[in-house]
């Protein structure tokens, strides 16, 4: 009777913090990463993944010691669309690296929305007497893109970064309650600007890893954590300027931040078919080349819920997040000095400005859409949000996201999701047996 309790008033806990938050906050994007905000299931959830993800493609992103909750071989195939509304405007001149001074102008972005890419598959190989499951996947980590090439008084101000990761993360169950993991991700980072009329569009690659560990305390609580690196690009030849014949260049050092992650995940109400989730971010932007001069630290709360109704999976989310914009802005960015006042680092402050604190999600996830295929759809949106940056820079900002995603289950994977007993799944093919052999 003790430990239902336990479940039980945990459980209440989550549901109050889910309906109370939603009453007094938003929520929204995380400066520039995305993390798991555009996964299939967990994307509908508002990123909520951490203890326990509702797609493979959020362990091998997150916490890689959530792996081991997926059986058998998973594959997933899942795009989003995301589109923003930035406008900027400028009341006074702006001094520029290179001629001629941006002078006052108000507009809208003209960037087109982008579309997001995550691809993975994962494979548990507890049959050769390994408590292990492997994942490994393409996923869209980072991006912003803005043009105002449009108005002539910016001068051709346009800037934009994307960086995809090929993440290969392990997964081992310790205990039948404990869990730990590790990741590795080869990132490919895309990078033009943010200086204005100086900017070459360039490569880099850089790695990053992952340490991460769950802990299932009871039959319906479950906790994880992770400690993600940072992601050192140095991305060459990014500066690029020239005077008369001369040409002077300089490479630009650009950092995704270290990343601190706890999650609580709850299954004591309705029978367990309503699970509640809670995740915390910690970001260390100050720790980070370019980003350390623009943004601070940042703190990030996730909510999340999924109601089970048959093969359907009902999902919602909402999400708040400190408004990173430091206002006492460094000079240096990515190892280039900005010329003149504190008005330009103003300017390109407001090129990265992503200040909303408040977004929601939800989406529908459906079993057996084909048989051994599931199907998830989710959509959210950013509310907008705007900034008074210096004296002549004001920026406002909101978006939102569509994606949907196939997951194909094969052998023990599909044995697991139908709740079919273990031993009719070790056969070679691993075929699923039909109901009338049960």
């Amino acid at each position: 009777m003790k430990f239902k309790i336990s479940c039980g008033l945990l459980g209440v806990s989550i549901a109050g913090s889910l309906v109370l938050g939603t009453s007094s906050v938003q929520a929204q994007t995380f400066g520039v990463e995305l993390h798991n905000t555009l996964m299939p299931a967990s994307g509908a959830m508002g990123g909520v993944s951490i203890a326990r993800p509702q797609d493979f493609l959020s362990g091998v992103n997150g916490n890689p010691a959530s792996l081991t909750q997926f059986k058998g071989t998973q594959f997933t195939f899942s795009g989003a669309w995301a589109e923003g509304t930035v406008n900027q405007t400028q009341t006074g001149n702006i001094p520029l690296i290179g001629p001629p001074l941006v002078e006052p102008f108000s507009a809208k972005s003209s960037a087109p929305g982008s579309a997001v890419a995550n691809i993975g598959i994962s494979q548990d190989i507890n049959e050769l007497g390994l408590p292990v499951t492997l994942g490994v996947g393409f996923v869209t980590s980072s991006g912003f893109l803005l043009n105002y090439t449009q108005e002539p008084a910016s001068r051709g101000t346009a800037s934009g970064m994307f960086v995809f990761n090929l993440p290969v993360s392990l997964g081992v169950d310790l205990t039948e309650r404990w869990s730990v993991g590790t990741s590795v991700a080869l990132g490919i980072g895309i990078l033009d600007g943010p200086f204005v009329g100086a900017s070459s569009m360039v490569m880099d690659y850089a790695l990053r890893g992952t340490l991460g560990t769950n802990y299932k305390l009871n039959d319906c609580n479950t906790v994880g954590g992770y400690y993600q690196t940072r992601q050192n690009f140095d991305f060459p030849n990014a500066f690029i300027l020239l005077r008369g014949p001369d040409q002077i260049t300089r490479d630009v050092a650009l950092d995704l931040p270290e990343n601190l992650g706890f999650g609580l995940a709850n299954t004591a109400l309705m029978d367990g078919k309503l699970l509640l989730g809670v995740d915390l971010l910690y970001k260390l932007w100050e720790n980070a080349d370019t980003f350390k001069a623009i943004y601070n630290n940042q703190f990030v709360v996730q909510l999340g819920s999924q109601l089970s109704v048959g093969k359907y999976r009902f999902r919602s989310g909402y999400v708040w997040a400190d408004n990173p914009i430091d206002q006492t802005p460094g000079s240096d960015i990515g190892g280039v000095i900005q010329p003149g006042d504190i008005r330009a680092v103003r300017y390109t402050q407001g090129l990265l400005a992503v200040t909303s604190q408040h977004r929601i999600s939800g989406g529908i996830g459906i079993q057996d859409v084909l048989p051994g295929i599931d199907m998830d759809i989710m959509a959210g949106g950013m509310f907008r949000s705007s900034e008074q940056l210096g004296d002549f820079t004001s920026t406002s900002i909101a978006s939102y996201w569509i994606g949907a995603g196939l997951t194909w289950r094969f052998g023990r994977g599909s044995c697991d999701r139908l709740n079919i007993p273990n031993q009719w799944c070790g056969n070679s093919q691993g075929a699923v047996p039909s109901p009338s052999t049960l």
